[in-house]
């Protein structure tokens, strides 16, 4: 699912909720303030709507499929990201630890691969493509 606007991740949690489900885990990503050593003040993400929410299903229907889960939900932002705003969000609910580990691994690894459209804004307020989804700090 792409997002113009911030997420409530306690919401989108809720939407897991499963009887069958004991074990729920999620992945987040952040803009960070540095990329390849330079400072970065934010990323731009955009996307062709239709076709990111056709790829988005498919990953999360080969998940459920593939790896023994029984619920699943990502959002993805589009729009002017700030350092420190949340850009990346999944989350996966299953009957076993390892399963939701499996399936929020395999989500993450698929989207990075099949779909990405960032550039970073550097402190001067130039873009720059870059990578800079990932954990806080430097």
């Amino acid at each position: 699912m792409l997002a113009h606007t911030s997420a409530d991740s306690g919401t989108l949690q809720e939407m897991l909720l499963n009887p069958g489900a004991v074990g729920f885990c999620t992945s987040e990503g952040w803009v960070r303030q540095t990329n390849d050593g330079r400072l970065v003040s934010a990323i731009e993400y955009e996307a062709f709507a239709p076709l990111a929410t056709s790829e988005r299903q498919a990953i999360l229907n080969k998940a459920l499929a593939q790896c023994d889960i029984t619920a699943t939900c990502t959002i993805h932002r589009t729009g002017h990201l700030p350092v420190d705003d949340l850009a990346v969000w999944n989350g996966v609910a299953a009957p076993h630890r390892d399963a939701v580990f499996r399936g929020c691994h395999h989500i993450i690894e698929e989207a990075r691969r099949r779909v990405s459209g960032h550039q970073g804004v550097d402190v001067t307020g130039r873009q720059c493509p870059s990578d800079i989804v990932g954990k806080r700090g430097p």
